[in-house]
């Protein structure tokens, strides 16, 4: 005899505020990092993602909140280099700073294109 039970249903995906708030909290620090870096990411993509997020699919939505979890601890490690540098006395190499910055400019673009894809 079969019997047949209902399955649990996967984790619910980050709600959108939350995953936006991901992206926002990078691009504030970028913006704090440094005089040279105020400007922080060239295009936001919040308007673009909020119109998209509740079409992505649960999949793009986990995949999103995946490799923005992931890019908020890069980018706070990256960052918390930089301030070490600072409050040592040191001014933080320029070319290292600026391929952090970039990096973390293509990441944002990246991550913000799981969901936009």
């Amino acid at each position: 005899m079969l019997h047949l039970f209902p399955q649990a249903k996967p984790a619910t995906p980050i709600a959108y505020a939350e995953a936006v708030s991901r992206l926002a909290s990078i691009r504030h620090a970028l913006r704090l990092v440094d005089g040279g870096f105020a400007a922080g990411p060239e295009n936001d993509a919040d308007e673009e993602i909020a119109a998209a997020w509740p079409h992505a699919g649960e999949a793009r939505q986990r995949c999103f909140d995946r490799r923005s979890a992931g890019l908020v601890g890069t980018a706070a490690a990256g960052i918390e280099a930089l301030l070490d540098q600072r409050t040592q006395g040191r001014e933080p190499h320029r070319a290292a700073s600026q391929t952090l910055v970039d990096e973390i400019r293509r990441e944002l673009r990246d991550v913000a294109g799981s969901v936009l894809a």
